[in-house]
């Protein structure tokens, strides 16, 4: 007994209903989508992250050279709700050291809630010689609040 080949399964060519699907398609284009144009970037600020060290300083070195600060200067610090500011001033209580490190003492680390190894954000004005660390709960905060978390949860919600 002799086996019968088999004759091979060719797909048809496709040539002439590609052409007919490009013909279509060009009828309907589809708009495009245009950019979404950021806001520009703030003039005049320099941002950076740092983490408070164990004895309770602050070391981000280019926001802080950013300032003209150097080591001698002193400065005025006040706290709020998560929030520091340092502003260089003829009278201040706090001598900012050559490393540059920017010391808190422990009691506006205390009133602000700041402790050793958290994350801040930090913004520079120099034109107004000031530095401002925001913990990043505030952080945070701000940016649930501008609506930049569309799947977040809301605040409270249970995991």
């Amino acid at each position: 007994m002799t086996a019968q080949p088999l004759s091979p399964v060719i797909p048809r060519s496709g040539t002439a209903v590609s052409r007919e699907r490009a013909g279509r398609a060009a009828a309907r284009r589809l708009p495009l989508a245009r950019p979404v144009v950021p806001p520009p970037s703030p003039e005049g600020v320099v941002y950076g992250l740092a983490r408070i060290d164990p004895s309770g300083r602050l070391c981000e070195r280019a926001v802080v050279a950013a300032l003209g600060w150097s080591g001698g200067d002193l400065l005025t610090l006040t706290a709020g709700a998560g929030v520091v500011t340092a502003r260089r001033d003829p009278g201040g209580m706090v001598e900012l050291p050559p490393t540059a490190f920017i010391p808190i003492p422990a009691a506006l680390r205390r009133r602000c809630g700041l402790v050793p190894g958290d994350q801040v954000m930090l913004a520079a004005i120099p034109d107004q010689d000031t530095l401002t660390a925001y913990c990043l709960a505030v952080v945070d905060q701000a940016l649930r609040a501008h609506g930049s978390f569309p799947h977040a949860r809301a605040q409270g919600a249970q995991r």
